[in-house]
């Protein structure tokens, strides 16, 4: 009686202990699973105008000018100038093809000692996609496009310091009809959120000099969304953090350097993989490759193996951000982008630059120099600016000549220096 008793409960035991094994699960992550952080409408976060492009596409902290709209409107209360118009060129992809281009008009106008407004215009053209059905059709001409329109708004709250908020109206029309007969163009709305510090000239040792701080959030809003059944997409929301020094050599001669960091504020894609069953032979409740034995599939649906669950609302996305890198703090830090930029403008007329951006191999592998000059004669500004790509991956915007043209009206308006 007492062997059957044995016999039994060795049976019940190893019938348990195969059960235990065989119940464990495993995720296997994917082996390509890309670290690149991807948003709709990517055209906003491309320099528009030449003079920030030169610095290493910056421009949170540098000095005002008419293209503030874009990099900090807070900096337009600070305007000597009452009033200007900007329009700016950008060519993309020009080694490729002819057609792609990014236009921006920017006006603004300083209301008073306190406060400012501009409104704006980007337009991103794809050019002209030919689609021919067969050879008995005529070709049809397709010309999909982005474009946003802003207006801001900025006061003084300080001799040093203010605030500005933009208002942004964001249409991607990058469907094909001919293709979906039930494409429509995807809209959406963002705000900005901007503050700027410019510091009183000061002595410091020989040389006169002023600090400058600038602090911007981008593109805050609702995700997009191209029709009803498809999948929304994070705008590329962004924060930017800068700080610069103006050498005012004499009244004639100045250099400016300026150091610029900036982040996405949208989720990190978690590192996917498979789920599947295994033996733990060693019954240590952790899948050894080289002991335990990999079962079957669970589920053709992919989990998560590292990271967190991307799929949640805009703002929740912005906290999400700072903590949801799959890498943990070290792969969050290569998530920051870094520029340097360098300045020198004689008598207000004549300008020199030089910028370097930086970007992680793992995020973009976006790296470049930069070089521009600009030039100013009776009220009007020309700045140009070519890049230099410096990165294994080459850049869409390498050996690209750009150039902005700037009307100043009202010039000496107001005394800010």
């Amino acid at each position: 009686m007492n062997t059957k008793k044995i016999i039994l409960t060795l049976f019940i035991f190893c019938v348990l202990k195969l059960n235990s094994q065989t119940s464990s699960t495993v995720i296997i992550p994917n082996q390509n699973d890309s670290r690149v952080i991807t948003t709709g409408v990517p055209f906003l976060l491309i320099a528009s105008d030449a003079r920030a492009a030169s610095m290493g596409d910056m421009g949170v902290a540098t000095s005002v000018d008419t293209y503030s709209q874009f990099w900090n409107p807070s900096k337009y209360v600070f305007s000597e100038t009452k009033s200007g118009f900007g329009l700016s060129y950008t060519p993309y992809l020009s080694k490729l093809v002819n057609d792609i281009s990014l236009g921006n008009l920017t006006y603004f106008n300083r209301i008073n000692e306190r406060s400012a407004f501009a409104v704006s215009l980007r337009y991103f053209s794809l050019g002209e996609i030919e689609i021919i059905q067969d050879e008995f059709s005529q070709a049809l001409i397709e010309k999909p496009n982005e474009l946003t329109m802003d207006i801001s708004y900025s006061l003084r709250l300080a001799d040093q310091f203010s605030m500005g908020v933009a208002l942004r109206y964001l249409r991607s029309d990058l469907r094909i009809q001919a293709v979906d007969e039930t494409a429509k163009a995807a809209s959406s709305y963002a705000v900005d959120l901007s503050a700027y510090y410019q510091g009183e000239e000061q002595l410091y040792g020989d040389i006169d000099g002023r600090w400058r701080a600038g602090l911007i959030i981008q593109n805050l809003g609702p995700k997009i969304k191209y029709d009803e059944s498809g999948q929304e997409t994070f705008l590329p929301t962004n924060l930017r953090v800068g700080t610069g020094f103006d050498f005012i050599l004499d009244q004639y001669n100045k250099v400016s350097l300026t150091a610029e960091i900036t982040k996405l504020l949208v989720p990190t894609n978690p590192i996917l993989g498979k789920e599947y069953n295994y033996s733990d032979i060693n019954e240590n409740g952790v899948y050894d490759e080289e002991i335990d034995e990999l079962g079957d599939l669970v589920s053709n649906e992919p989990v998560i193996f590292q990271g967190e669950n991307p799929n949640v609302d805009f703002m929740s996305g912005v906290f999400q951000s700072f903590s949801d890198a799959p890498g943990g703090f070290t792969e969050e830090l290569k998530e920051f982008t870094w520029a340097l930029g360098a300045e020198y403008v004689y008598d207000d007329s004549f300008a020199l630059r030089a910028g370097y951006f930086n970007e992680s191999e793992e995020k973009g592998a976006r790296k470049f120099l930069a070089l521009g000059a600009g030039f100013k004669f009776s009220g009007t500004r020309v700045d140009l600016s070519y890049l230099f790509s410096a990165s294994r991956v080459p850049s869409p915007l390498e050996n690209t000549l750009r150039f902005s043209l700037t009307f100043d009206f009202g010039s000496n308006s107001y005394v800010e220096y």
